[in-house]
């Protein structure tokens, strides 16, 4: 063998030895599996029993039940139990820093009691967590799982040591863990500037942190498959904003190219962070008067890094949009100019700033610098994380929250047993309950969501009328699909949604309704008979069952499940599980108590909702579909938005329901779906009956029908009265014009209206129904109306203090965003940008705080 040809397979044999060295580097363990598995994002993860370095002291367990929110079946339904002091180890780089992730789902393992798991967790010589209890921790935080991220520093032995140890402070207690991942990562952490002393910094080299938050701001969900290879998980910033300043989100344009300086490598943080922002809204003297804000819980008395993601996707000049940042009321930066930091248009730049938060909050703020005169009074964020630093001692672990009065109270009521009865009324509805998919202690709200959907053989929606305005020549209810012998509707539903979604047997769903009996039938819907029932001993559920013969089958199963199993959010319905046996098609969702909207308006036995009830509702709808259309992965057209679709549960909270008929949105590259028309008559969007081609904007149209009908309280289509009258939006936008819109308001609410609030809800309405939908305003911006004419019921002076601050001055736009129209003018209905999603009950004073308070936190 030559000199060239050993040195040749020398390095061969070398890359192959640093190859497998660097993949023993990473460790992703499903605990307790024998066989490990893939998760939902397609990621492999494997058993965990060799890297234990005793399993005298651990079991194997599978979790009793399947909460309906977990994001996979892998890792959560099997767990690692430890009874006393634990320890894993491995084999890694002893010059990288390595993320540990602890996933913990805190169900019944076997016959142990979850409320006695109190436990340590200590790697790298870092105290993670301390006396940890992972069921009081997911209850207070209204999680069904929980997910801890850590940053350990290298290892100079080569080797790293995880060790679970149970408490000593409590009898009986134990251990346990789901998910461990091991993952090398490059030292992405610098020193940072120490807010509020000048010309200090604050150096995370030799400090193991904890992640907090990860969000993607403006932007949607990234899984840890998409980032850019430090598998982190981005989380949608909007749950955090404070008050009523929403502001707007944007995204680069087709030809907008993210290039990263040379000085900044791409792992910071993927591209897809950097191609959405937030920005504060078009109107710049609004802009003045506030500040875009969010706030997050965290553990006191430590050392936080705040990272600031920032990437200028549409201006192009130093002293165009400049703003400060103020950290916990103290200003961490005077005249942050992206374009002046990074040096030109799509080149993303990020900066760290430390503070110590001595309690429980951690306020961020922007607002324009009005000082130095900019050209523009606007503020931009495309991502934001924040960290937890260990103190002197190495200790990260913070204190176990303490769940609310009020939930522990909810808890108790949802647990006593519910016994169906013939007694109870029959107008009960369908909801879903989704825990947030969230992690590194995000607080995302327990979502209750409810479903019910009723049919008569003589209701006008049904299209049953011999004539129909606009709509003559086709009637467009959903495609006839039986089932004929075995249904093979489960065999055709995604991997993920299979694992996001509970099976229930046939067995389990006879026996919560009585082998359905007549007695619980609570509803009819297009898809079958809907039943209240009780499953897992004593939670309240109902159930729609298929009808064989139902114009819905097979393909609005599947999609209800697709869609569903993978959506989650306050105002949407949440499914919980599905049966497919013996030719069964049933769906599962919670039980909820006020029935559907229209239930409220007419054709039920309700009391008639107050006027600022009902703007509420519709408030909560519109927050629903607003994220559908921009804050899920893709865009996703409901296709039929009525009052019976939309529902209320105990706490009159709305729900968009029934997904059946729902499609995926047109990708960048088209302006629409051509698909064939589907939906309700009286609600159909007029272009889109015409031309086959589906937008979001057909289900705004929708929408301001629905309007309309909370407004009079009267049915979309009614057959039996004058042909002009037939139609609710006909009939409404004539009066509009002719200035009589007062004739067809609800007597029950007809003088309970401010004249203003009535203006704005009625010109909202008015622009949803315009005929071509260019014409329309964007969700988000129907959204903001709304929050406005509510403003301007219960505080007319306050929303009035706004309006004459700016709110109908539109300045340039320039966002270009999901807010806006194809062309880029601005359709927000007197010119105010979007809301948050705060709750619908906001006390005006807080809601409008934002706008008033010019100061910095």
């Amino acid at each position: 063998m030559n000199t060239n040809t050993h040195f040749l397979f020398s390095l061969i044999f070398f890359s192959f030895i640093y190859k497998a060295k660097s993949d023993l580097d990473s460790f992703i363990l499903n605990c307790g599996s024998k066989s490990g598995g893939t998760d939902g994002d397609g990621r492999k993860w494997e058993p965990d029993s060799k890297y234990l370095t005793s399993s005298e002291n651990s079991i194997p367990a599978k979790a009793d039940y399947q909460d309906p929110s977990l994001p996979s079946i892998v890792p959560y339904m099997s767990a690692r139990i430890f009874s006393s002091e634990s320890t894993y180890k491995f084999s890694i780089s002893s010059k990288k820093r390595h993320w540990v992730r602890l996933h913990f789902y805190p169900s019944s393992y076997s016959t142990l009691n979850p409320t006695d798991a109190y436990f340590s967790v200590v790697a790298g010589g870092a105290t993670l967590v301390s006396n940890f209890s992972a069921p009081i921790t997911a209850q207070a935080l209204t999680q069904a799982y929980i997910v801890r991220e850590f940053s350990i520093t290298p290892s100079n032995t080569g080797n790293l040591k995880i060790t679970f140890k149970p408490s000593d402070k409590h009898k009986g207690s134990y251990a346990f863990v789901n998910g461990v991942e091991v993952i090398p990562m490059s030292d992405v952490f610098e020193p940072a500037t120490l807010v509020g002393f000048s010309n200090q910094f604050v150096d995370a080299e030799s400090s193991s942190l904890q992640t907090m938050y990860r969000l993607n701001v403006g932007g949607q969900y990234i899984p840890a498959n998409n980032d850019s290879s430090l598998s982190r998980s981005w989380y949608d910033d909007s749950p955090y904003l404070y008050g009523a300043a929403f502001g707007v989100t944007s995204e680069a344009e087709k030809n907008v190219r993210i290039l990263y300086p040379s000085d900044m490598p791409d792992y910071i943080a993927p591209v897809d962070v950097y191609s959405t922002l937030r920005s504060m809204g078009p109107d710049l003297k609004l802009n003045q008067n506030y500040n875009l804000t969010w706030l997050f819980q965290v553990d006191g008395n430590f050392m936080y890094i705040v990272r600031f993601h920032f990437c200028e996707l549409h201006l192009t000049k130093i002293n165009q949009r400049v703003f400060d940042i103020y950290l916990n009321n103290q200003t961490a930066q005077r005249n942050a100019d992206v374009i002046a930091w990074s040096g030109s248009k799509a080149v993303p730049v990020y900066k760290d700033y430390a503070i110590y938060v001595s309690d429980k909050q951690l306020w961020v703020a922007l607002h324009p610098s009005t000082s130095i005169k900019p050209e523009f009074y606007d503020a931009i964020l495309n991502g934001l994380e924040i960290f937890k630093l260990n103190d002197t001692a190495g200790n990260l672990a913070g204190p176990n929250p303490v769940p609310s009065a009020m939930l522990l109270k909810a808890e108790s009521e949802k647990m006593r047993t519910f016994a169906p009865s013939k007694s109870e009324s029959h107008a009960g509805v369908i909801g879903g309950a989704a825990g947030g998919a969230a992690a590194f202690s995000i607080v995302v709200a327990l979502c209750i969501a409810v479903y019910h959907r009723k049919k008569k053989v003589l209701d006008p929606e049904s299209g049953s009328s011999s004539w129909l305005p606009l709509f003559t020549s086709s009637h467009t209810t959903a495609s006839k699909s039986t089932i004929s012998g075995k249904s093979t509707a489960s065999s055709q539903l995604s991997s993920m949604a299979a694992n996001l979604c509970r099976h229930f047997s046939l067995a389990e769903i006879k026996n919560g309704t009585r082998n359905f009996d007549e007695s619980q039938v609570i509803g009819v819907g297009g898809f079958g008979k809907v039943y209240k029932g009780v499953v897992d001993g004593g939670t309240k559920v109902a159930i729609k069952r298929s009808n064989p013969s139902s114009e819905q089958g097979v393909h609005e199963f599947q999609t209800e499940i697709e869609m569903l199993s993978k959506l989650r959010h306050r105002h949407l319905v949440s499914l919980i599980g599905y049966c497919e046996e013996n030719e069964e098609m049933i769906l599962v969702y919670d039980y909820m108590a006020f029935g559907t909207l229209r239930e409220h308006l007419y054709k039920g036995n309700r009391s008639p909702l107050s006027w600022k009830q009902r703007l509420e509702i519709c408030i909560g709808a519109a927050r629903g579909l607003h994220y559908l259309h921009t804050g899920a992965k893709y865009t996703i057209i409901h296709r039929d938005v009525k009052t019976t679709n939309i529902l209320l549960d105990e706490n009159w909270v709305a729900k968009v329901s029934d997904f059946g008929l729902s499609k995926t949105g047109p990708n960048l590259n088209q302006t629409h779906v051509s698909t064939v028309v589907k939906g309700s008559f009286g609600y159909l969007d007029p272009e889109y009956f015409r031309r086959q081609q589906l937008t979001e904007k057909s289900d705004v149209y929708s929408f301001g029908v629905v309007l309309f009908e909370v407004l009079s309280a009267r049915s979309a289509l009614n057959p039996s009265l004058p042909k002009e009258q037939v139609s609710l939006a006909d009939l409404a936008l004539n009066c509009q014009r002719k200035g009589i819109l007062e004739d067809i308001i609800d007597p029950h609410i007809k003088g309970n209206i401010n004249q203003k609030c009535l203006k704005k809800f009625a010109d909202t309405a008015e622009k949803c129904l315009s005929d071509q939908g260019v014409e329309r305003p964007m969700m988000g911006d129907v959204l903001w109306n709304l929050e406005f004419a509510l403003q301007l019921q219960v505080n007319p002076d306050g929303a009035n203090l706004v309006a004459e601050g700016g709110a109908n001055n539109v300045s340039e736009d320039l966002s270009h965003g999901n807010n806006m129209s194809a062309n880029g003018t601005n359709l927000s209905i007197g010119g105010e940008s979007s809301v948050s999603e705060e709750s619908n009950s906001l006390n005006t004073s807080v809601v409008f705080s934002q706008f008033i308070d010019s100061n910095g936190r």
